[in-house]
């Protein structure tokens, strides 16, 4: 167990939609990560484009406030960065969520988080024996590379809602806590964007 540690396959599985038992994996980018990717496409001549993730309206200005948005995926279903011969093909500017990957961390309450390893991952999958009964500071060790990407990702997610929460406080904005789907869509399409964004 000691001498295990977390070595990616290129399998590709992280970078393709995949529909699973909680809905439709997805890999989120904040404003920032966008900005970067649209650059290295442009240079590599790559087609990318990303669509609106997790948003929120916004009643004092009528507007939508963007948190994260998602990659289109190309015809054969894959991130546009991935190729089948390599993987990734930009290991040193891939967004938060790539980096953890496998790993995730989810917040429980106050006090716990939850750390869950991709049951998808094809290295998972072929130490999964070794993996299912293992404890916080072996899975730190496995993942030495991933847990503290990990831990970066979700310190990220944290700042995005506390800024939020600042923005409210200061009366900056009025986030909308119910809304009828009519009114929503009517907001996606008539209201102008701005991109929430933190400085890392």
């Amino acid at each position: 167990m000691k001498d295990l540690k977390y070595q990616c396959m290129k399998c590709g599985t992280c970078c393709f939609e995949i529909e699973d038992s909680s809905g439709t994996k997805r890999i989120p980018l904040y404003p920032e990560e966008v900005d970067r990717l649209i650059e290295i496409a442009k240079h590599r001549g790559i087609e990318f484009t990303v669509i609106e993730d997790l948003v929120f309206p916004e009643l004092n200005q009528k507007s939508i406030l963007v948190l994260t948005y998602k990659i289109i995926l190309d015809p054969k279903g894959h991130c546009p960065f991935f190729k089948t011969s390599e993987g990734c093909t930009i290991h040193e500017s891939k967004p938060y969520a790539c980096q953890a990957y496998p790993l995730s961390l989810k917040t429980i309450d106050a006090f716990n988080l939850e750390i869950s390893v991709d049951s998808l991952c094809k290295w998972v999958i072929k130490h999964y024996d070794h993996l299912k009964d293992i404890n916080l500071e072996q899975l730190k060790v496995i993942f030495k590379d991933e847990y503290p990407k990990a831990e970066k990702f979700f310190r990220k997610n944290k700042s995005l809602q506390l800024k939020l929460r600042q923005m409210e406080t200061e009366n900056k904005i009025k986030l909308a806590r119910s809304i009828t789907v009519e009114d929503f869509n009517t907001a996606l399409k008539e209201w102008a964007r701005l991109e929430i964004r933190t400085i890392e």
